[in-house]
C-alpha cells in the first residue's frame, strides 16, 4: 500500500526569513524587555511549593465531586487552595497557602478546611510546608533550570561548535525569559510544575534548533561559496516543514490537555503551549540568524566520518 506524504508546503518553501531578521530581533528584544519589566514590577504568583503552606490528604467512602469541594474551600477565603485527586479516586489532596507567620493562624486554617470537606472525610495526613522549605525549593528550581541550560549548551558545543552553542544558549534564554514573563503578566501560579514546564520547553526548543543547526552544518559543506545569509535562509527553509509539523501535532495534544485535563494541570499546559509557540519562533527566526554574528562560522571542523559527504534528502 502506497504511503501518502504529509506536507505543509507543496514545494520547498523559500521564505525570506534571514534577510528580515531585524524585524524578529526587534520583536524578541521587545518581548524580553517587557518580560523583565513585568517580572520586576509585578513579580511571580508563587505557589504553595515556594511560599509554604499546609497539605491535607483526605479519603472519602465514595468518589467525591472535586468541583464541589473546591467551591466549598474557596468560600473560606484562605487564599490559594488547590484540590486534586491523589492515588485512588476516593483520595483527595488539598494544599492551602501559608496563613501568616503564626502557627495558630495555620492551625485555624486547617481546621476550617477540615470542616468544609465534610463529616465523611477521613483525614489521613496533615503536613506543613514552612517558609524555609519554600526557599530551598525556589533555590533548587533555579539551579535545575540553570544546570539544564548549561548542559544543553555543552551538548551543542560538543555536537557542533562554540558558535552554535552560543546561538543556542541565546535562543533558549530568549524562550525561558519570555515564558516566565508570561506568568508575571497573567498572574498564573508559578510552582514546581511550572519549573518542569520550563525545562520541557527548553528541551523541545533545543531539539528544533539542533535540527536547523544540523542542516546549516551540512549546507556549509555542500555550498562552500554561497553567501552566509543565503545559506542560513536555505537551511531554515529546508527544515521548515518538519518544524511546523512537529509543533502542530504537539499543540493538538496540548490543546486536548488544556480542554479536558482539568484545573490542576491547566497552568502547566498553558505554559507548554506558549513555550512550544515561542520555541518554534526562536528556532526559525532567532537561532540560525544569530550565527551571522560570528564571522568565522564557516571554519567549523570537518568530522572525518562526514567525508565523502552524502547529501541528506530535502525535507518537504
Amino acid at each position: 500500500m502506497a504511503l501518502l506524504p504529509l506536507r505543509i508546503f507543496n514545494d520547498r518553501p523559500n521564505f525570506n526569513i534571514v534577510p528580515r531578521r531585524k524585524v524578529a530581533y526587534v520583536l524578541s528584544v521587545g518581548a524580553i524587555v517587557g518580560s523583565l519589566i513585568a517580572l520586576i514590577a509585578l513579580g511571580l504568583n508563587l505557589g504553595i511549593d515556594f511560599r509554604g503552606g499546609s497539605l491535607i490528604e483526605v479519603r472519602y467512602p465514595t468518589q467525591p465531586n472535586i468541583t464541589e469541594l473546591r467551591s466549598k474551600v474557596d468560600a473560606l477565603n484562605l487564599g490559594e487552595v488547590t484540590i486534586q485527586e491523589f492515588g485512588e479516586p476516593t483520595d483527595v489532596l488539598v494544599r492551602v497557602q501559608r496563613q501568616g507567620d503564626a502557627v495558630e493562624d495555620q492551625t485555624t486554617a486547617i481546621q476550617q478546611v477540615k470542616a468544609a470537606l465534610g463529616a465523611d472525610a477521613e483525614i489521613r495526613r496533615t503536613e506543613f510546608i514552612g517558609p524555609t522549605v519554600g526557599e530551598e525549593l525556589k533555590e533548587a528550581g533555579a539551579i535545575a533550570v540553570l544546570l539544564a541550560l548549561f548542559g544543553i549548551v555543552a551538548y551543542v558545543w560538543f555536537r557542533f561548535e562554540w558558535q552554535f552553542a552560543v546561538a543556542g544558549f541565546m535562543a533558549l534564554a530568549h524562550d525561558v525569559a519570555i515564558t516566565i514573563g508570561l506568568f508575571a503578566i497573567t498572574g498564573w501560579e508559578f510552582n514546581l510544575a511550572t519549573v518542569a514546564a520550563v525545562l520541557t520547553i527548553a528541551g523541545y526548543s533545543i531539539n528544533d534548533t539542533v535540527v536547523v543547526f544540523d542542516r546549516v552544518r551540512e549546507n556549509l559543506r555542500k555550498y562552500k561559496t554561497e553567501a552566509l545569509p543565503s545559506l542560513l535562509n536555505r537551511s531554515v527553509n529546508d527544515t521548515l516543514s518538519r518544524t511546523v509539523m512537529t509543533s502542530v501535532t504537539t499543540l493538538i495534544a496540548l490543546g486536548a490537555l488544556a480542554v479536558f485535563g482539568g484545573e490542576v494541570i491547566r497552568n502547566f499546559t498553558y505554559a507548554l503551549i506558549w513555550g512550544i509557540l515561542i520555541g518554534t519562533y526562536s528556532s526559525v527566526f532567532v537561532a540560525a540568524c544569530l550565527l551571522l554574528q560570528f564571522k568565522d562560522v564557516r571554519n567549523i571542523r570537518q568530522p572525518a566520518s562526514d567525508s565523502p559527504h552524502i547529501p541528506t534528502p530535502e525535507i518537504d
